[in-house]
């Protein structure tokens, strides 16, 4: 099956580390021109991606739960074909309920940072475009994520079924569901570092596959999503868990 998004303009909110990177990477390999927004700038990175794909990639600092942070960016960018939204951490504790201020924290993380950047960036999709969001099996079953996290994540799943109905059908809108993914310096990184044999039976009792997932597995989901191959694809919310959810 081929791909390729030559002349094609692609936006990546969150897209230095983890599962964004190997998404950013995937892109420029299937020759996209790429648009990177992170909070924070990697000079390394940026050099490394800047050399290898020459005048393809472009990167920007905003802060996604800033509104006004990514209408600057958009207004330098001015049209776009996909967008990828994929902001999000789950770091917190198993508290019930927690304060307002750590639970309006990882709400902003969440959910904020995907509403602000469907609203910025929608009205610039070119016709027959494409918008994923990243969300997290956490929003579809119980598995002991934070409350705050998983209702964060579900809202995600709410609100991309009902955009896909709201921008067809010139805009196709879909949800890419990871479950545990692992990266360097990523959550499950820490997690095993601290107790290594949990995790091993976490995975060994919960995921059929009995295996991490990888981010580029994640982001050949992804661009698949975005490509033409999947133009009758929308208002779908796709796990890549390993078997590890339940519900259909």
């Amino acid at each position: 099956m081929h791909i390729n998004f030559k002349n094609k303009i692609v936006v990546v909110v969150g897209g230095t580390k983890g599962i964004g990177l190997s998404i950013t990477k995937s892109f420029l390999e299937l020759d996209a021109t790429v648009h990177v927004i992170s909070r924070h700038k990697n000079h390394d990175l940026e050099k490394k991606l800047s050399l290898e794909y020459l005048n393809n990639v472009f990167f920007h600092i905003a802060d996604a739960t800033v509104e006004s942070d990514l209408q600057l960016i958009a207004n330098k960018i001015n049209n776009l074909d996909i967008l990828i939204s994929n902001v999000g951490s789950g770091k917190s504790n198993t508290k019930a309920i927690n304060d307002a201020t750590i639970w309006n924290l990882s709400w902003d993380t969440n959910f904020t940072s995907a509403l602000n950047t469907a609203r910025v960036f929608s009205p610039l999709i070119n016709n027959l475009g494409s918008i994923t969001f990243i969300s997290s099996i956490a929003g579809i079953e119980n598995i002991g994520a934070p409350t705050e996290y998983s209702i964060a994540k579900s809202s995600i799943n709410t609100f991309s079924k009902i955009l896909s109905h709201k921008l067809a059908p010139s805009v196709r809108v879909n949800t890419a569901v990871p479950g545990n993914i692992f990266f360097k310096n990523g959550t499950w990184d820490f997690k095993i570092s601290e107790n290594p044999s949990s995790v091993s039976e976490m995975l060994e009792k919960c995921v059929p596959l009995k295996r991490f997932g990888k981010p580029e597995e994640v982001a050949d989901l992804v661009t698949f999503l975005s490509s033409e191959r999947a133009a009758f694809i929308t208002g779908a919310c796709i796990t890549i868990d390993g078997g590890q959810t339940k519900s259909f």
